[in-house]
């Protein structure tokens, strides 16, 4: 099974269409390989290859307004499939506009270090989300 890494073209180009003003959220669900996948042959864990994305990465993601919201690492599905669906790290990260997200992708130093992610992960999602101040009551906004 071929798990899902990058965004394809299409979706991209309606992510890039969905402009709008203000903050944006992006759910992540990671799953590691044991091993990293890197093409040059060089050997670390995925957790490895992950770490390194996220360093340098990091500088990058903070110069263009971006912040971490939340991470944790999942635990046990309670709803939902109980197989297939199994990840290792989850987290929130907003980016100030669209336009910043954007622009964290074509930084050519991003660029040479996701590298490191895509050797990493086995399959992933991202899941993006237009943050409300939230409400008293499950589902309600603020």
């Amino acid at each position: 099974m071929t798990g899902y890494i990058d965004p394809t073209k299409e979706v991209f180009a309606q992510f890039r269409a969905l402009d709008r003003p203000g903050p944006i959220h992006m759910l992540n669900l990671i799953r590691l390989r044991e091993q990293a996948a890197y093409a040059d042959g060089r050997v670390a864990s995925g957790l490895e290859a992950y770490k390194a994305y996220g360093r340098e990465t990091a500088p990058i993601f903070r110069r263009l307004g971006g912040r971490q919201v939340w991470i944790g690492r999942p635990e046990l599905m309670l709803i939902g499939p109980q197989d297939g669906e199994r990840w290792d790290i989850a987290f929130i990260a907003e980016y100030p506009s669209v336009q910043a997200f954007v622009d964290m992708l074509r930084d050519p130093v991003y660029r040479e270090a996701v590298k490191h992610r895509q050797a990493a992960v086995a399959d992933s999602r991202l899941l993006r989300l237009k943050p409300f101040a939230p409400g008293a009551g499950f589902g309600e906004e603020g």
